[in-house]
């Protein structure tokens, strides 16, 4: 069953012309995240490669491609989570880095704080030598398109929200049975400067533990903070659950409890895993055994050999 990676591309909608992009850039993801796996990496290595790959494609919003705030700028979060010894880092509205993902595990890495924020945040990466980017870099004329739309529109209108795709993820277990999760996000569209959602939390945005399991969360960012959503999923799990019964378990209650739509990938120890929403989409991949998993739309499942074009 050993090494899994499970990745998702955010909880939303996702527009027809950019369906196959998503399937695409997931499956990559998952590629590159197992490859590490195979050549004897660890959990944590998996994510953050499956999730960097992900913030580099500017069709996800993460890295380059995410969303812009209300004044057009860009603020990113980011976490990571060791599930051998619950170490974690992260990092939230920080601005002109290319790959927060990275960013966060630096602040497990190197300090004894768990999450660094905005100037503090980049004060820490020109310490650590990560190199500041232009923000022109991170923003697509996509993102700018929907911006402008969104300044003009109602932003609780479904039109002005066209295109709308949440945070992006990752989870695995490496041949050791060591759980790791990573998750990275622009946040959400026409956001207030300074807003912080769920991806840097704890047991919001992801949390690993090797004992349980390791879930990262994509979709309504203050909905999924209301119910701690991936501590919920495990909190599940303890109790016996399935990963894909845990996640159902804990999507469903977000749903009827605070009206909150999500995606989630989950895996436990052994090698099980889940990718589950309620959003109307949600582009994931897992690979498991030299086979690549893949799907956009509910009960969409595709399979094909890792190497597979």
């Amino acid at each position: 069953m050993l090494p899994v990676v499970v990745v998702q591309g955010g909880a939303g909608y996702v527009p027809s012309e950019k369906s196959k992009a998503s399937r695409a850039g997931v499956c990559a993801a998952a590629r590159s995240g197992y490859v590490v796996l195979q050549s004897g990496g660890s959990s944590m290595d998996a994510v953050v490669e499956a999730v960097t790959k992900l913030e580099n494609n500017p069709n996800f919003n993460a890295g380059c491609g995410s969303v812009l705030t209300t004044n057009g700028n860009v603020e990113m979060d980011a976490i990571v989570m060791d599930g051998k010894t619950l170490a974690c880092g992260a990092v939230s509205a920080v601005r002109n880095i290319a790959n927060p993902v990275q960013l966060a595990r630096l602040v497990m890495d190197k300090t004894s704080h768990n999450c660094l924020t905005a100037h503090g945040a980049n004060q820490f990466a020109r310490a650590m030598g990560v190199p500041e980017v232009p923000q022109e870099s991170l923003i697509t004329e996509y993102s700018r398109m929907r911006w402008r739309k969104n300044l003009a529109d109602d932003p609780n209108t479904a039109e002005s929200q066209m295109g709308k795709m949440g945070t992006v993820g990752a989870v695995a277990v490496d041949i050791e049975g060591n759980v790791a999760c990573a998750t990275s996000t622009g946040g959400i569209l026409n956001k207030m400067e300074g807003r912080v959602g769920d991806t840097p939390c704890i047991g919001c945005g992801g949390f690993a533990d090797n004992q349980v399991g390791a879930v990262s969360t994509t979709g309504h960012g203050e909905a999924i903070m209301k119910v701690t959503l991936a501590r919920l999923i495990l909190f599940h799990m303890e109790q016996g659950q399935s990963a894909e019964a845990a996640s159902d378990l804990g999507l469903a209650y977000m749903k009827s409890r605070v009206q909150g739509l999500a995606g989630v990938v989950t895996l436990d120890p052994h090698g099980h895993w889940a990718a589950r929403f309620t959003s109307p989409q949600m582009a994931w991949a897992a690979a498991q055994k030299d086979t690549l998993h893949y799907g956009l739309l509910a009960g969409e499942r595709f399979t094909q050999g890792i190497d597979e074009p």
